[in-house]
């Protein structure tokens, strides 16, 4: 038995265990002809190989393996983790591979609906963490990369929707790459690049977005789904009839995001002399004055975005910041109260109302909008900031 390294054990295979590591294996012959995810790597016809030693993962807390402790978990467990450790080599990786598969033929099934479960119930980390040691076992799985990406960027979007934004910056930026390596992908995976017009959507790249759409009509729609076909033509038609794939679009957009307000500003002017009646760009312009504090301009912008069909919580909210910093509370109110209707566990909107009572003397009322915010979002600042404020009085 070698040092304990990362919590991880390498033992031979004793005498003693060898029949059931035997019996295990053959025991769970799977046949997965309708999942072509298992296919790839499967464990059927998988045999022990008695010289090469087995990873086991230690109970937390211990430094030595008690081999009366052993159990199938700490081994499987052991496996999972050291499929992906570059200091192994690639022929001992895939014998653990379908060692994991011969003995638990269901993990990719399991292992995902646990991930998700994690993902919905707001622990990004932890479903990040299944979804990784999946990512070892199928390194060539496109939907378990897809998996990765959407749980990378769900756990951006939280952080943006507390407010982090610097914090979302930089953890979309693996959300990206893991898209990146869907896009290149051949043949192209039909799921990535619909999920991947979305994310960059949300990322006002409309132009990468329209061909994420086109690229995906283009596949033999007899193996797409009518509604998404439908969905993906409604998108492209969309982008193109408001000129939304125009660069000067993106790069505004992508300056302010960079900390650069005045050279976004300029390009979305441009954009908005072109095209002066599509609320997306009336509202990055508003969002482009709303940071650099210029909170009536701001809030025309928002309002003409309103205006042209740009009603959606995160207008209003926007709108609400800029109203409230010009003592227009009543106002701010009446639109953040409209944007919670459309979300209401936007802990950044709580927040806001919280903010917003705070500034009105209503300190009974911002305390349970912060106490709301907490149960959402334990870590939000402005919430822990503002109960710290209260308990120092």
């Amino acid at each position: 038995m070698e040092t304990p390294r990362n919590n991880i054990v390498f033992l031979s295979v004793p005498e003693s265990l060898r029949g059931q590591f035997e019996s295990m294996s053959h025991g769970h012959h799977h046949d997965h002809e309708e999942n072509d995810e298992a296919d790839q790597d499967s464990g059927s016809g998988f045999s022990i190989d008695p010289a090469i030693p087995i990873p086991v993962e230690l109970p937390p807390g211990e430094s030595k393996l008690d081999l009366e402790q052993l159990s199938w978990e700490m081994i499987l467990s052991g496996m999972i983790r050291v499929v992906a450790d570059p200091s192994i080599s690639a022929e001992d990786a895939d014998y653990y591979r379908h060692f994991v598969l011969a003995v638990k033929p269901d993990i990719l099934e399991e292992f995902t609906e646990a991930a998700i479960l994690k993902a919905r119930n707001g622990d990004y980390n932890l479903a990040l963490e299944i979804i990784t040691a999946l990512r070892g076992i199928f390194p060539a799985s496109p939907l378990v990369l897809l998996n990765t990406a959407l749980f990378l960027e769900n756990r951006a979007a939280a952080l943006e929707q507390s407010g982090r934004e610097e914090a979302a910056e930089a953890e979309y930026e693996p959300a990206h790459q893991a898209y990146r390596e869907l896009l290149a992908l051949y043949p192209a995976f039909p799921d990535g690049l619909f999920n991947a017009g979305f994310f960059y959507m949300r990322r006002q790249n409309f132009l990468k977005a329209r061909d994420c759409f086109s690229a995906y009509l283009a596949l033999d729609p007899t193996h797409l789904p009518r509604d998404r076909r439908d969905k993906a033509h409604e998108i492209v038609k969309e982008i193109e009839n408001r000129n939304l794939d125009d660069e000067l679009f993106r790069e505004a957009y992508d300056f302010i995001r960079l900390g650069e307000e005045q050279k976004g500003l300029e390009k979305i002017r441009t954009f908005l002399e072109q095209h002066p009646r599509v609320w997306n760009a009336w509202f990055i312009l508003g969002w482009g004055l709303r940071r650099l504090s210029r909170w009536e301009d701001a809030a025309a912008a928002f309002k003409e975005a309103l205006e042209l069909g740009g009603d959606n919580s995160d207008t209003r909210n926007e709108l609400a910041i800029c109203l409230m910093e010009q003592g227009q509370f009543k106002d701010a109110r009446k639109h953040l109260e409209a944007a919670l209707r459309e979300e209401p566990e936007n802990v950044k909107i709580i927040s806001n109302l919280g903010v917003l009572a705070l500034r009105n003397g209503e300190d009974d009322e911002a305390a349970g909008f912060f106490r709301i915010v907490l149960e959402l979002e334990p870590e939000d600042p402005v919430a822990l900031e503002y109960f710290d404020s209260a308990n120092s009085l």
